[in-house]
């Protein structure tokens, strides 16, 4: 299992991509002269520099965009998998499943594990990668546990450079498992080739929240712990939701797992592998550049956070106090700000 290098996650609240601007980057660990060295042996495939990559990446270091460049000719192999919904549906679970089965069939696998961040250090919280046993022992499987740092979407920028070091090191599959926040966790649309959106017997109202976030992204909707009582009236709730996707197009199949003895799994990974030879026919740019829009998004989002944040005085006071006069409007006052 990949090393995880839980101090250095510490500290870095911000990042250094453009989506958030430290006062200083972190120095990393290898020089500019070992990059090609380095970017060498993760395509060989060996774990300590898959390791040393991610680490430069997760942590933005002042070569991390050297690496990120010298990456770039080597990308577009692997499938790009998420998998995401509310609280409790089993997806570390599920995931744990879903590389047991892979590696069954030959597969290496990448896994990006995204936990909560803590809120005292600003690491993750480890609970996802606790209970991925499948990759225990295991050189093919390679699992990375990463804070989500607040980011309400579920991700952060740094899961997306870690899908890069996987694919340039030949992973088959690459894993993406989210926070699982409900609603709002979106950016794996973004990110991820194939997006499995999981629920489970029980969770009620998180059904009718999915409608307005989760169901309009999903591939592929599951009910996971299909074994309790109530997994068929999720399945009809799920189909009866998909009402709202009509004008989309094709709807996701709903497919029922027990994710704790495998049951269905056999089914989800061939509906992944269809839909992921729908998408390979695109070509890697397609994949590639969808990566990259979101990067952007977020930094320019970050910029703008940024931006209003060094406006928190006298200037943001004065316009407010404009906006209640009814002198300015919001979205005026707004582009005033950002012009300062």
């Amino acid at each position: 299992m990949g090393m995880l290098r839980k101090g250095r996650l510490c500290g870095y609240q911000r990042e250094m991509d453009g989506t958030t601007h430290p006062a200083k980057a972190p120095r990393g660990s290898i020089e500019r002269s070992e990059i090609p060295d380095l970017v060498a042996r993760v395509r060989s495939g060996e774990r300590r520099a898959i390791a040393s990559a991610i680490t430069e990446l997760e942590r933005m270091s002042v070569f991390a965009p050297d690496l990120l460049k010298a990456l770039q000719p080597h990308l577009g192999h692997g499938l790009v998998v998420g998998f995401t919904g509310p609280p409790g549906a089993g997806k570390s679970t599920l995931v744990n499943a879903v590389i047991a089965h892979a590696r069954a069939a030959g597969q290496r696998i990448g896994v990006i594990a995204v936990d909560p961040s803590s809120p005292i250090s600003g690491g993750a919280i480890l609970g996802d990668r606790i209970r991925m046993t499948a990759a225990l022992d295991d050189d093919s499987v390679f699992v990375r546990s990463l804070a989500s740092r607040g980011y309400l979407g579920g991700l952060s920028p740094a899961a997306v450079r870690i899908v890069d070091a996987f694919d340039a090191a030949g992973f088959d599959l690459i894993l993406l498992e989210t926070v699982g926040t409900g609603q709002n966790e979106i950016d794996v649309a973004e990110v991820a080739d194939v997006r499995v959106v999981i629920s489970a017997p029980g969770l009620g109202d998180d059904i009718q929240a999915m409608k307005s976030g989760l169901l309009e992204i999903a591939d592929i909707l599951v009910v996971n712990k299909g074994d309790r009582p109530g997994a068929e009236q999720t399945m009809q709730q799920l189909a009866g939701a998909l009402s709202i996707r009509a004008a989309i197009g094709v709807k996701p199949p709903v497919l029922k797992t027990t994710a704790t003895t495998g049951e269905g799994v056999d089914a989800l990974m061939q509906a992944v592998a269809g839909i992921g030879q729908r998408v390979a026919e695109q070509g890697t740019d397609a994949r590639r550049r969808r990566r990259a829009r979101y990067l952007i998004a977020r930094a320019a989002a970050d910029l703008v956070a940024d931006r209003i944040k060094a406006g928190q005085g006298s200037q943001l006071d004065k316009l407010a106090d404009a906006v209640l006069a009814g002198d300015l409007a919001p979205s005026d006052a707004a582009a005033t700000l950002l012009k300062s």
